[in-house]
């Protein structure tokens, strides 16, 4: 999850993981093979001028899909666990700059309260 949360974030390389996530380079390796495996993540080689070419790794349409999940978690962890320190990072619109949280909406664009949701079943 922390490589998909710093991915959300816009880092993209190799070594800026490392540097973001403190963890064992062959750890981190691992985790990004499994990510790009299942298709949360896609390699994208770049190149800086006078050095050789590199992968870079971008968050596919399905890594992005759990971008709302991603932020309810920080937004939860904010809440619950913060205590009364100011969150490190929050959430704004990017025209207005107005804070944002995330919510259930119903298809006619209501926002519906967690007490309200039902699961149904199919059979």
């Amino acid at each position: 999850m922390l490589v998909l949360r710093s991915a959300m974030y816009g880092v993209r390389r190799f070594d800026d993981f490392q540097a973001e996530l403190g963890c064992p380079r062959t750890v981190l390796s691992g985790r990004l093979k499994m990510l790009t495996e299942e298709g949360l993540l896609r390699r994208r080689m770049y190149q800086e001028p006078g050095k050789r070419s590199r992968p870079e790794y971008v968050l596919t349409i399905m890594g992005e899909e759990l971008r709302p999940v991603l932020i309810i978690l920080t937004q939860w962890g904010d809440r619950w666990l913060g205590g009364n320190e100011p969150p490190p990072i929050s959430f704004v619109e990017v025209d207005t700059k107005s804070p944002v949280r995330t919510g259930f909406i119903d298809e006619e664009g209501r926002e519906v309260p967690p007490s309200a949701l039902r699961p149904v079943l199919r059979r």
